[in-house]
């Protein structure tokens, strides 16, 4: 399904019959996915600087993590479940989360977010053909736990510019 920009927040079934999605609309169909497989429907916020956040689905299978996401930037994608904890996990995007200046922008992460605690006041949020602005307004305001202490921040390099072609094959342009 090819990646798209734009500022919108389809539902999995909008998501379905334009046949694209970005990230955030990514995540919200891997979860509606996770959830018809019998997971709970959850998300994982990847907050940044000086760039945009990430949202991932993510899922545990015999007491490990692993997330599926949708990005513009090839490392930013699907994790395996072999992660001990949603820090670790979160850890696990960090070399590759960067911005068009090659700088290393992730710093927090969200606690996962049930979807399913929406769905009294949000009835049929997978199958509603409106938007799912409510899901974004939520990432935003909820706590995130730091990655890095800002001595760690203050000593980190740019990414260089082998890295970062390889990060952007397969990157659509604005």
């Amino acid at each position: 399904m090819p990646y798209h920009l734009a500022r919108t927040a389809w539902s999995p079934r909008r998501i379905l019959a334009e046949r694209t999605a970005h990230c955030l609309e990514g995540a919200i169909f891997a979860a509606a996915s996770l959830r018809a497989l019998g997971f709970p429907p959850l998300l994982l916020d990847l907050e940044a600087v000086q760039d945009t956040d990430h949202v991932v689905a993510v899922f545990r299978i015999d007491g490990r993590w692993g997330a599926i996401a949708k990005s513009n930037f090839a490392g930013l994608r699907y994790r395996e479940p072999v992660y001990r904890d949603l820090r670790e996990l979160a850890m696990s995007y960090f070399d590759a989360y960067m911005n068009l200046r090659g700088e290393r922008t992730l710093r927090a992460y969200s606690a996962p977010v049930d979807l399913s605690r929406f769905d009294r006041r949000h009835a049929g949020w997978m199958t509603t053909p409106a938007e799912l602005w409510w899901v974004a307004e939520h990432l935003a305001v909820i706590p995130h736990r730091s990655l890095l202490t800002p001595r760690m921040t203050r000593r980190l390099s740019t990414v260089d510019r082998r890295s970062r072609s390889a990060a952007l094959v397969g990157h659509r342009k604005h």
